[in-house]
């Protein structure tokens, strides 16, 4: 039998998925037709190779590969060949000319930007469920993309990129800020990432058993977590001075990375993501429960005509909205006795302390009862406000910060303004709705709970905007989303949609984690004055 292959016998192979093939790589193409299988060759492709043709003939019971000739044995008496074990089915009829080296026809070319960002977000997306272990977030995440490529680019940037901080130092840091907020599910996965990167087990027996140059964060960590307006440059000075201790060109990357994960815990208890480790993901049971419940029925994420007719619905809110677009402006005098009133209101929005400790918490946290205190505690007319118009994340703290960790800053900076200007001009399903008033009022109200004062700012919007149980919510997850449970969310978040639930969640965890940053940023420079 004439083995040479005949035209019917060419078959085109499209290899433009391959991108990745260098001038090393040996591809064996193999090819099924029928009974018969034929290893045609093995050849050497570089990466603009995008298309191969091969041949195979009907009768090929067994073949050796070799770039000269393939060696074929007859069966006896030239019966039928013996049947190869199963197979895959055989490939389409071949076609009657050759196509052109294109994308599918079935689609629109992509443009080369979208396709790269597109590519991009999918190694991000494989990155952060198989190297930071946060796919229940990344699956919360989901519902704002542009955020999420921020705030995965900065994870991996602070806790795998270029820097003198070792990596165990990194993820024990990690472990240390969750241990404030009781965080089981950040701890559990950096010890385990801890471990993966060599670090000593000692270190996880408790904080006597780590560095001294880690011990050091401590009283950082724990003031930074609960009452960072008590930061000075006297705390600053402690850890950067003594056998030990900190340079100050490594301390700013430290702080990133408490702050990064205190805000994180807030986020996480606030989607109530913190018990889902052992399981499955549970968004709807947090959101829109796919069980029907008196609490959570299917109408939690519609746009149920009575849901927004309620009370102190999305419907008073949006009109709330528009009335105050017709405001006359505040004196200076008005917008601090409004700011007054809203922090002092802050009183009434405590929930009670839970002390206890998780095994899994308990050998990383000291001084467990130090918590936020409150305003009737705190004594604010003692305490003069920090003063956002004198030193500012957009004209202070970014380029101080910059200063030190420059890409760092970057991130940082656009993950802030995405998580405040993000919008899809929805609310509860309602299309057309500017909610810049809103968004802005749950993040001067963070600023407030810290003791920040935005002079250009009328508090009267987070009066108005902000319902009580909303601001209960926020205040909780805020400065201690431990104490979060489901009817915290349930109550305060029931008229949003899903996507504007979590949006409010990024918030929180975006305006603390630059409230956090102003106050060590702003120690810092006045440590360096």
């Amino acid at each position: 039998m004439d083995s040479t292959p005949t035209f019917n016998d060419l078959y085109f192979c499209n290899l433009g998925t391959f991108d990745s093939l260098d001038n090393n790589t040996l591809l064996l193409v193999v090819c099924f037709r029928s009974n018969c299988r034929r290893v045609s060759r093995t050849s050497r492709f570089d990466s603009n190779v995008r298309f191969v043709f091969f041949a195979v003939t009907t009768e090929v019971p067994k073949c050796e590969t070799n770039d000269d000739q393939t060696n074929v044995q007859q069966t006896p008496n030239g019966g039928v060949p013996p049947q190869p074990p199963p197979s895959p089915p055989p490939p389409p009829p071949p076609q009657q000319s050759t196509p052109e080296p294109k994308q599918s026809t079935d689609e629109k070319p992509l443009d080369p930007s979208m396709k790269a960002a597109a590519m991009k977000m999918e190694n991000i997306l494989s990155n952060a469920n198989t190297i930071f272990g946060l796919d229940h977030v990344t699956n919360i995440m989901k519902y704002h993309k542009n955020y999420l490529e921020t705030f995965l680019s900065l994870q991996e940037l602070i806790i795998y990129g270029e820097s003198p901080l070792p990596i165990q130092y990194r993820h024990y840091i990690a472990i240390m800020a969750a241990g404030r907020h009781k965080c089981t599910y950040l701890i559990n996965f950096h010890k385990k990432q801890f471990l993966e990167h060599d670090g000593d087990p000692t270190w996880l027996k408790g904080l006597n058993h780590a560095p001294r140059k880690l011990r050091m964060l401590y009283e950082l960590n724990k003031i930074l977590a609960h009452r960072p307006w008590l930061i000075t440059k006297e705390d600053i000075k402690k850890v950067v001075k003594g056998p030990n201790s900190w340079l100050m060109s490594d301390l700013p990357h430290a702080i990133v990375l408490l702050v990064h994960f205190h805000s994180l815990c807030s986020f996480i208890f606030a989607c109530d993501l913190n018990d889902e480790i052992p399981r499955a993901l549970k968004v709807a049971g947090v959101y829109c429960s796919r069980r029907r419940s008196k609490t959570f029925g299917g109408k939690l994420c519609s746009t149920d005509e009575n849901v927004l007719s309620d009370d102190g619905g999305l419907a008073s809110l949006m009109e709330k909205m528009k009335k105050l677009n017709d405001v006359l402006p505040a004196s200076e005098q008005e917008r601090i006795q409004r700011y007054e009133l809203v922090q002092s209101q802050l009183c009434d929005s405590d929930t009670s302390a839970d002390s206890d400790l998780d095994p899994d918490v308990r050998p990383f946290v000291e001084d467990s009862g130090y918590s936020y205190l409150d305003c009737s505690r705190r004594q604010f007319a003692q305490q003069s406000s920090f003063i956002l118009q004198e030193f500012s994340w957009d004209h202070h703290g970014y380029s101080l910060i910059t200063n030190f960790i420059n890409e760092i800053g970057l991130l940082l900076d656009k993950k802030f303004k995405t998580a405040y200007n993000m919008t899809y001009n929805t609310m509860g399903g309602c299309s057309d709705i500017d909610t810049t008033r809103f968004r802005r009022a749950i993040w001067n109200y963070i600023y407030c709970i810290y003791g920040i004062r935005n002079d250009g700012y009328d508090y009267e919007e987070v009066t108005q905007l902000l319902q009580s149980q909303l601001r209960v919510f926020i205040k909780t997850a805020t400065c201690y989303p431990e104490r979060l449970n489901k009817t915290h969310i349930e109550n305060a978040l029931k008229h949003f949609e899903l996507s504007e639930k979590i949006h409010i969640n990024l918030m929180i965890m975006e305006a603390r984690m630059q409230s956090e940053l102003l106050f060590a940023l702003h120690a810092i420079m006045n440590y360096l004055l």
